[in-house]
């Protein structure tokens, strides 16, 4: 059983960067994806972005194209989330979660095929 743990959520101005991690334990990550997801009060949870392990094909929502990045290092098990050009909009609790994928698939960015989660990081971005 995977276990996930997300770190670098913090408070920071609009227009400001903040780096998100990752970290996966218990199995070894293989023809896996790991997927950023984050939650505002009051909303559904959405997918943000996500990779394969094995050849590090990338996803991401329309709204984080260009600003955000994500990425691995395979020999830390640990998937990143760049974040830059915050907005208050991209307020909330952020979660890694992993899933199985087979190759040359595309990650998707649909929360109910992933599973098991981490417990979250908060991003707060206000001035």
């Amino acid at each position: 059983q995977f276990k996930l743990v997300e770190s670098g959520g913090a408070l920071v101005q609009p227009g400001g960067s903040l780096k998100l991690s990752c970290a996966a334990s218990g199995r070894s990550l293989g023809y896996h994806a790991i997927g950023w997801f984050r939650q505002a009060p009051g909303k559904e949870r959405e997918g943000v972005s996500c990779i394969s392990i094995k050849e590090g094909n990338t996803n991401y929502r329309d709204s984080v194209k260009g600003r955000f990045t994500i990425s691995r290092d395979t020999n830390k098990s640990t998937v990143y989330l760049q974040m830059n050009s915050l907005g208050p909009e991209d307020t909330g609790v952020y979660f890694c979660a992993v899933m199985v994928l087979l190759p040359d698939e595309l990650c998707p960015l649909a929360r109910r095929v992933y599973g098991p989660w981490g417990q979250g990081t908060q991003v707060t971005v206000s001035p």
